[in-house]
This record gives structure tokens, C-alpha cells and sequence, in this order.
């Protein structure tokens, strides 16, 4: 699509919902709410989004901030919701604008960064490896019977380190010399 002004194709992409700007700039708002609303709920259709979804997605487009917080966003939420538990689609644009008026933002930039955020993320914690956890976690430092649950590289040996073999040589368990009697008599 070619622009014949400079600076004038840029707004009708923002605002467009056509196949053509979907396939520039990634899904759509409607695609997204999709997802977001289905986000943790394996029942959930997609229909209609929860106040934490929305605060996941928002979170995750950066439009919650300082400025515009999860308190004000539940506020808010509830004024349009009432006694609803999800909002469709059309209630969370009447929300967004609800919001986006009360906090003076701009509704259209907030859908825009909505938009092109992504698919649901989740947040995984990073193992910590410092201090006592690097010690616990460390199976060289391991004595007595845990030992023997691990292998030379680390690797644990399952129910075979687990559960004490009988002996069937004869010998009590522990017996160094198992063997020997032979050659020194």
C-alpha cells in the first residue's frame, strides 16, 4: 500500500481493522481479547475476559504504569461490569473508554499497545543458585546413604538409590574383606 502523502498512511492503520493491516502489524485487538480471555481457564470460550485477564494482558502491553494502576482498572471495572464476573467485548471497549477518559489517556494508543503485545506469557522464576540453596542442591557435599543416590555426574539413580540391595554372598552388610577368607587360609 503505497502512500501518495507523507504521514497520512499511518493513521488509517492504526485504526483499520482490515485482513491487510492485521497481516502488517500482527492479530488484532479482538484476536487478542481471545486469547487473554482464555488465558487460564481451560472452560473459557474467549467471549468474555475476567478483571485479573485484563490486568494480566494490560500489564503485559505496559499500559498499566504509574500513572494508570490495577486499583483504578478494578474501580473501573466494576463500574461497568455491576454484578458481572467477565465483560464481552463490547463492554470491555465501554470499559477501556470508561477508563481511558477518567485517566486521560489516550484509548486508542491503549488498544494499539493491547494490540501488539503478544499471545498470554508466563512469568517463570529463575532457579537461585546462591547460598543455602547451592549448598542444599549440591551432591557432592552429601554424606552418609544420600550419597549413594547419585551417580558420579549428579544424576540421580532413582529406586535404585533409594532401596538397599540384600547381600547374597554370606556376608553381613558392610563387610570389607568379603572374599578374602580364601586366600589367607
Amino acid at each position: 500500500m503505497a502512500a501518495t502523502v507523507e504521514g497520512s498512511s499511518p493513521a488509517p492503520m492504526e485504526n483499520s481493522t482490515t485482513d491487510d493491516a492485521s497481516a502488517v502489524e500482527g492479530p488484532s485487538f479482538k484476536d487478542q481479547f481471545k486469547l487473554f480471555a482464555k488465558f487460564g481457564d481451560s472452560k473459557s470460550t474467549g467471549e468474555a475476559i475476567t478483571l485479573s485477564n485484563s490486568d494480566k494482558w494490560m500489564k503485559q502491553a505496559k499500559v498499566i504504569d504509574k500513572k494508570l494502576t490495577t486499583t483504578d482498572t478494578g474501580i473501573y471495572y466494576k463500574m461497568v461490569a455491576k454484578t458481572k464476573r467477565a465483560l464481552n467485548i463490547k463492554e470491555y471497549e465501554q470499559f477501556l473508554d470508561t477508563l481511558s477518559k477518567n485517566k486521560k489517556t489516550d484509548v486508542n494508543e491503549m488498544k494499539q499497545k493491547m494490540s501488539s503485545c503478544g499471545p498470554p506469557a508466563t512469568k517463570t522464576t529463575p532457579t537461585a543458585a546462591i547460598g543455602a540453596v547451592s549448598r542444599l542442591t549440591d551432591h557432592t557435599k552429601y554424606t552418609g546413604t544420600h550419597k549413594l543416590r547419585f551417580d558420579e555426574t549428579g544424576k540421580g539413580r532413582g529406586k535404585e538409590g533409594r532401596e538397599d540391595k540384600p547381600n547374597e554372598g554370606g556376608y553381613v552388610q558392610g563387610y570389607k574383606d568379603q572374599g578374602s577368607y580364601e586366600n589367607t587360609h
